[in-house]
């Protein structure tokens, strides 16, 4: 094993350390089995319903299945980064807590989402059409009996 993977390993090994001490340090227990318990809740409650029903969607989708995988998972990610400033109070008594906008930049965020799968998606189709080609097209053929040295229209062969 390298130098550099031992210094990694040791870092993960101290910092797990130094949380598992800060969580016995300054939590009581149960307030510990409250969160975990509340985490398997929302789970079993909320996520894995919309992550079944939005599957069984995605699964209609046809071609474009993986990116709207990828595009569910990215949205889903960013989603729980902003779910604690878009839960937070409206007004702070501090109003430089949460200075900004967060619901519309959450809301932005998801339409660069949406914007970004959808230009994924349409890349190939747009990328066929601009070179002529389609799949199984007259192009294609063309090019297997140019390739093949057989006839081509108006009785030309291929020049070796």
């Amino acid at each position: 094993m390298s130098a550099g993977r031992w210094v990694l390993g040791a870092a993960g090994v101290t910092l797990m350390g130094v949380g598992a001490w800060l969580l016995a340090d300054t939590r009581t227990p149960w307030d510990v089995v409250v969160w975990l318990a509340g985490a398997v809740v929302l789970h079993d409650a909320v996520v894995a319903p919309l992550v079944l029903g939005l599957g069984l969607l995605v699964a209609r989708t046809g071609t474009a299945r993986g990116v709207v995988r990828g595009a569910l998972v990215v949205a889903g990610g960013l989603t729980l980064v902003a779910l604690p400033v878009l839960l937070a109070p409206r007004r702070p008594s501090n109003p430089s807590v949460l200075p900004l906008d967060y619901t519309r930049n959450w809301a932005l965020l998801m339409a660069a989402v949406a914007v970004g799968a959808l230009l994924v998606a349409g890349a190939p189709a747009v990328g066929r059409r601009l070179r002529g080609w389609r799949p199984g097209g007259r192009m294609r053929v063309w090019m297997r009996r140019w390739r093949s040295g057989r006839r081509l229209r108006g009785g030309r062969r291929r020049v070796p």
